[in-house]
């Protein structure tokens, strides 16, 4: 599927905690499949695994490609992924982005438009454009308020389809209804080729290479005061340190589903320049130790996955060293799923509930196994502390 970079290079142990073993049926328990939506999902899915922990990825596919979810595309997943028809609907009706159409009842209009209602855009005039809007798109459309978008820069903002809008006007949202809103709008950012001639990617080269020593690494980034800026401030380093030590095959995970309203630094950072970011991450790969890497974007963020998606495709294609198996994965309208175990259970393809701790991630995390969940912009600032000192 073209919405994720999914790299399946590296199989990843899993472990499995505290779940007895169970029988897995050939075909889900229940009501007979749709033939014609059995098709589509087969088309959709083409040859990617039928991997559980896909299972938000493939719905979706369906969203994006239908404009909704029916009963009968549910059913038809279900016995696609082998699972029980009830797991796919808890997951698909669990996030606000995934619109679930019941048997019987009317499937709503292809394209939404979601008016931002959060503080920002409120204050900018934005349900004076939501109630406009529904008076001048009617039902062609479907027309609802939405939590913070992470646009504050540009409020009022809104979103038609995959499209956002700064600064949305009446006018401005009806012509790109008219037009085409498949497409994300992507703005100039530092691509992997000027990043390489800047001379990026050469300090995780020397790391890989053997020219840096991981303790030292680790070493400055505890001097630095480096600490986790998604909220919980933890300490980098130490975080690092922690990880290393649990037993192999450790993971990452890395969280940009800032979704508090007033939130959209990540964005900024990803839409100027995505490598200095993912430099960072695959230093503090190589750090601790990681096996594979899963990216987890929100998916309000539709031009920044255009741009990730893009540029992990140039990475891959010509790495600088050796590379870990590195997965892009999508958001679905959840705001519990910006907190790390809420995350995980999304990206393991579940319902974004939150987990008991302890365990805490770093022992047992991403599929069972010791996770380093970092915010996306701790990692943005990794490449410059270590090339400046822990005193820059």
């Amino acid at each position: 599927m073209s919405a994720s970079y999914l790299s399946t290079a590296t199989v990843i142990p899993i472990a499995e905690v505290g779940r007895a073993r169970r029988k897995v049926r050939s075909t889900p328990k229940g009501r007979a499949v749709d033939p014609k939506a059995l098709a589509e999902v087969q088309a959709l899915l083409g040859d990617s695994p039928r991997r559980r922990d896909l299972l938000i990825e493939f719905l979706h596919g369906i969203q994006d490609t239908f404009g909704h979810i029916t009963a009968a595309h549910i059913v038809a997943l279900a016995q696609e992924m082998k699972l029980a028809m009830t797991e796919v609907y808890e997951v698909a009706t669990f996030y606000h982005h995934f619109d679930v159409v019941k048997e019987g009842e009317a499937t709503p209009p292809a394209l939404t438009v979601r008016v931002c209602e959060t503080l920002s855009c409120a204050m900018a005039g934005g349900g004076e454009l939501l109630r406009d809007l529904q008076q001048r798109l009617g039902s062609r459309v479907r027309i609802v308020p939405a939590p913070c978008i992470g646009r504050c820069d540009g409020a009022p903002a809104a979103t038609v389809g995959r499209r956002a809008i700064d600064r949305a006007t009446v006018e401005a949202i009806e012509a790109v209804v008219k037009g085409d809103a498949r497409q994300a709008a992507v703005a100039d950012y530092v691509t992997y080729a000027d990043y390489r001639k800047a001379n990026g990617y050469g300090l995780l080269a020397d790391c890989v290479a053997g020219r840096r020593n991981a303790d030292e690494v680790i070493a400055t980034l505890e001097s630095s005061s480096l600490r986790g800026l998604g909220g919980a401030g933890f300490p980098a380093g130490r975080k690092w340190k922690i990880v290393r030590a649990e037993p192999a095959p450790r993971l990452m995970a890395v969280n940009i589903d800032e979704g508090e309203p007033g939130t959209f630094k990540d964005r900024v950072y990803l839409e100027r320049d995505p490598h200095r970011f993912l430099e960072g991450m695959l230093i503090a790969a190589w750090a601790v130790g990681i096996d594979a890497i899963y990216v987890y974007l929100r998916d309000e963020y539709a031009g920044c996955r255009e741009i990730l998606t893009r540029e992990l495709a140039a990475l891959a294609a010509d790495p600088p060293c050796p590379l870990p198996t590195i997965e892009l994965r999508r958001g679905a309208g959840a705001y519990i799923c910006g907190e790390e175990s809420a995350m995980i259970e999304s990206i393991e393809g579940k319902r974004g509930m939150p987990r008991l701790r302890p365990p805490y991630v770093a022992q047992v995390g991403l599929f069972g196994r010791p996770t380093l969940e970092h915010n996306m912009e701790t990692l943005y600032w990794v490449r410059d502390i270590l090339e400046k000192g822990a005193e820059w």
